[in-house]
């Protein structure tokens, strides 16, 4: 794991504590596991930061903040995960997202055109909600389980590679 180039790029816990958002979480936001890179924090963070990024809320940072503090685990990595979610990718993984709902609840899926306003999200709940929701809750549990896994692995492996480059 390229432990020491993730540490350089990872913010300052303190300025992080006094960020605007994360001040609600108060004293939370003072273990140390929170802040430390290692082979259980750093798995853990990964899949909370991937399965937040698939929520179709606003503030998913916010959830993904909760998430980590509950299960003890690095709060950068998990926070920053979420900006996977961004506006050049959020159509694509949301459009996913309905596909793969609607695969699995066996609709076809309808074509829609997509208005910002609140009218067409009211109705919009009944048509293609529910796929979508069924679609980002799936893919946001598998990108999770991948990304745990695919870390834990790669964390091993340098290990590994490490001791195998120590004994020569």
């Amino acid at each position: 794991m390229p432990k020491k180039i993730i540490e350089k790029y990872m913010p300052n816990p303190e300025k992080l504590r006094k960020h605007k958002h994360l001040r609600i979480f108060g004293e939370l936001l003072h273990k140390p596991n929170l802040w430390t890179l290692n082979r259980k924090s750093a798995p853990g963070a990964f899949a909370i930061g991937l399965f937040s990024a698939w929520m179709p809320i606003p503030f998913q940072m916010i959830l993904a903040a909760a998430m980590a503090i509950f299960f003890n685990v690095n709060l950068p990595i998990s926070v920053a995960l979420v900006w996977l979610t961004n506006p050049v990718t959020m159509p694509f993984m949301f459009y996913g997202a309905y596909w793969v709902g609607s695969k699995l609840l066996g609709n076809p899926p309808q074509d829609f055109q997509f208005e910002a306003s609140w009218a067409w999200i009211e109705s919009s709940l009944t048509t293609i909600g529910p796929p979508f929701l069924l679609g980002c809750g799936v893919l946001g549990i598998i990108s999770a389980i991948i990304g745990y896994f695919t870390i834990v692995n790669l964390w091993k492996y340098s290990v590994l590679f490490k001791w195998k480059k120590r004994v020569k």
